[in-house]
């Protein structure tokens, strides 16, 4: 992974600092950690009514519906964690966890073990503002140029564990070689193992639909910090190549109905999606290729 992209979960963040903060039937998610995992000097600002009607105002007249599909991935991620550990979960992964908070507050709770994967700066940044449960256990790692599952055993993970893969807002970071040298890590997965990952769609990259948020597409692509991308249509077979069953994918559509609407919110972008997958089971009959 890019060292470029060290730091970029500042902002979803902050999103989710500034969602928790929100009155309960506005929110859309709510992630009593946010706030201590970012900057000491943006606390002050978060916390501020006037600074989160800014900066939301900002986010939406830059990157119009990026703020509500950041949110919107984030809660449906935290569904898809509750669910499996009520489904029965022997071990948590997070691949390129930042700041994130769902190990801490899902995992770390029911008692499951948890690997958070990621960059050594972004593991130190994070270890300096919020103390990890002794359930939770740092794997620093570069996602480009390291074996993922050489390095997860190293740090005590069973491979034989049923586990949930958290992959959010990092295979539009990586090189397609790097994406696929992670799936072929995960091919190896528990029977009933569950994955849940996020990702930039082609087009964009492309630069044949910009979803209304040009300066996004110059920031990160005309930049070369997104590389990585898909077509909805692809990603069934692409997770069929390593052994995964997609199970359900989700974007602006399916936010709306599930989050926004009853939250009496709007507007919302399809530049990202998110993909819940299984293992295939032996007897699961191979997917047809076009």
């Amino acid at each position: 992974m890019s060292n470029g992209a060290a730091g970029t979960s500042v902002v979803p963040m902050m999103i989710a600092a500034v969602e928790t903060l929100q009155p309960p039937e506005t929110r859309l998610l709510t992630d009593d950690l946010a706030l201590g995992v970012l900057p000491r000097t943006l606390r002050p600002f978060v916390r501020w009514p006037a600074a989160q009607r800014w900066v939301q105002g900002m986010s939406d007249k830059r990157s119009p519906g990026m703020w509500n599909s950041l949110a919107c991935r984030k809660r449906y991620l935290d569904d898809l964690t509750t669910a499996a550990i009520d489904a029965g979960l022997d071990a948590v992964v997070v691949l390129g966890a930042g700041l994130d908070t769902r190990a801490c507050r899902l995992a770390a709770t029911a008692g499951i073990a948890a690997f958070e994967v990621d960059l050594p700066v972004n593991i130190t940044r994070k270890q300096q503002r919020i103390a990890l449960p002794d359930t939770i256990t740092a794997v620093p790692i570069d996602f480009e140029t390291e074996d993922l599952t050489a390095t997860l055993i190293a740090h005590g993970y069973d491979p034989q564990a049923k586990t949930l893969f958290l992959w959010e807002g990092v295979t539009q970071y990586l090189t397609e070689k790097a994406v696929r040298t992670t799936l072929t890590a995960l091919a190896g997965a528990a029977t009933d193992s569950t994955l849940g990952f996020t990702y930039i769609q082609q087009d964009f990259l492309d630069g044949t639909n910009f979803y209304g948020t040009e300066s996004t597409y110059k920031q990160f692509v005309g930049r070369g910090l997104w590389q990585f991308g898909l077509r909805p249509a692809q990603v069934g077979d692409l997770l069929a190549e390593y052994g995964w069953r997609e199970v359900e994918q989700v974007g602006a559509h399916e936010y709306t109905t599930r989050y926004l609407q009853p939250a009496g919110r709007t507007d919302i972008t399809d530049l990202e999606r998110c993909v819940h997958a299984h293992t295939r089971s032996l007897t699961e009959p191979s997917p047809r290729h076009e």
